[in-house]
């Protein structure tokens, strides 16, 4: 199971990786330039970042809330079928 740590506020939160190996998912915010960043982090090394423009992210939300909608439904059936 992943799990997610917050850094300082100006700097956004980290997500562990499902694989663990200490590698995470760095998310920040940086209004001044008006993008988001995704950074890949392994071993506290930065290996790629991808710089996301603030007017983009509401598609990515909603495309993260429909897989969100999707998996609880999934998970929703499985347990209904298995209570039957």
């Amino acid at each position: 199971m992943t799990s997610s740590r917050r850094v300082p506020a100006e700097l956004g939160a980290l997500f562990l990786d499902a694989r663990g190996q200490d590698r995470g998912l760095k998310v920040s915010w940086h209004q001044e330039a008006e993008v988001v960043v995704l950074s890949l982090w392994r071993d506290n090394v930065c290996a790629a970042s991808f710089r996301l423009a603030v007017d983009e992210v509401p598609d990515l939300i909603a495309l993260l809330r429909e897989g969100l909608d999707v998996a609880f439904e999934r998970t929703r059936g499985a347990r209904a079928d298995r209570s039957a």
